[in-house]
């Protein structure tokens, strides 16, 4: 059972929306990319457990805690009767090889080692469920989900999970008996109340409206080739159409969550979106979802 669905953080939201309207430097382009990269791969393992996991258990995806003023990221967790399970989701591409305890992409690029990243979060963990009435034995592992991903010198005594073992594995998860109690509730529970939003490793650029480029985009490829034709908003690029208003409503959102301290105005909206001529066909959109505030020149939506 999905306990707690995995969500894009706010950074990898940002500079998603940052790279179509904005030259990002090399710098945030390499972090845009990292982080799509890697959430892509924890949606993979998501679906898995989705998929094949029939046992009675607890999925907690995506977790930021904090313990003793140390924050730690839990890409996902499994509670089932007798244990927690706790993932870290590594979606690694190309050949790798394991020595002296240090993990190499080839020929020789030292990367962090996966399994140090697991050995804190799973200390940390254990920190957290200090009352003895919220604790159960803790099994970690690596999961390294790309089918694409070689592992050389692979030690047999470490905890791997490798592409062609993670859909077995599952499966022979599935066929440990389970039966959960109010106290795998509880702990479930807890996990999800402590989790924080905002985490204090994003790294966004700074921006500001005027650098950006404004234009309503295509919701299927990307593009800013849009014109309006009768009530649809359609993409000279893809053929896509989609209605006026669900343009400007989708838009809108981006625009708040990029400026939230910004007043949402007719006027500003007009502007964002280029596209849509008429101010009034604006401000209808707007009237569907949002509250007006204030009158005439000074009226603006919450």
């Amino acid at each position: 059972m999905l306990y707690k669905p995995r969500s894009k953080s706010n950074e990898l939201k940002t500079l998603e929306l940052l790279n179509r309207r904005m030259d990002l430097s090399n710098k945030d382009k390499q972090r845009h990319l990292n982080l799509t990269k890697g959430h892509e791969g924890e949606v993979i393992f998501d679906s898995l457990t989705e998929n094949l996991l029939q046992c009675e258990c607890l999925v907690l995806n995506d977790l930021l805690l904090e313990v003793n003023n140390t924050t730690f990221q839990i890409d996902s967790l499994i509670i089932s009767q007798g244990r927690i399970h706790l993932y870290e989701v590594k979606n690694h591409e190309g050949d790798y090889f394991y020595e002296s305890d240090k993990l190499y992409k080839k020929p020789r690029f030292e990367i962090v080692n996966p399994l140090n990243q697991l050995s804190r979060t799973e200390s940390l963990l254990k920190q957290l469920f200090s009352n003895p009435g919220l604790s159960l034995p803790i099994e970690s592992l690596v999961v390294f989900i790309n089918p694409r991903f070689t592992l050389y010198q692979a030690p047999m005594n470490k905890p791997f999970l490798f592409p062609t073992q993670v859909e077995q594995y599952l499966k022979d998860l599935c066929k440990v008996p389970s039966r959960l109690t109010v106290k795998h509730k509880n702990i479930a529970k807890k996990l999800v109340s402590l989790h924080k939003i905002d985490s204090p490793y994003e790294q966004t650029p700074s921006y500001n409206y005027e650098q950006l480029q404004k234009g309503i985009i295509c919701s299927k490829c990307q593009s800013f080739s849009l014109f309006v034709l009768n009530r649809s908003c359609v993409c000279n690029e893809c053929g896509q159409a989609e209605p006026v208003t669900d343009a400007i409503l989708r838009s809108t959102m981006e625009f708040k969550f990029l400026f939230p301290n910004k007043k949402i105005t007719t006027n500003l909206i007009h502007n964002w979106c280029q596209v849509i001529q008429s101010k009034e066909r604006i401000r209808k959109a707007l009237k569907k979802r949002f509250k007006i505030v204030g009158v005439r020149q000074w009226a603006y939506f919450e």
